[in-house]
């Protein structure tokens, strides 16, 4: 994988007590909880975060 950016950003969906982080490089995007960042990550390559993204937004809407 391509070498991630050091700066993480908060969801801009994020609410008060559901807040997650995110960093992306040339062919990765790393998830994080705020509440809990030495927790672990979810790593998903660029195609497989836009195909999530898409699935979270339809759903919203149903």
């Amino acid at each position: 994988m391509g070498k991630v950016s050091p700066s993480w950003r908060t969801s801009t969906r994020s609410g008060q007590h559901n807040c997650v982080e995110v960093r992306h490089g040339c062919d990765a995007i790393v998830i994080r909880d705020t509440k809990n960042r030495r927790g672990g990550s979810l790593v998903l390559g660029t195609a497989a975060f836009h195909a999530f993204l898409t699935t979270v937004k339809n759903e919203q809407m149903h």
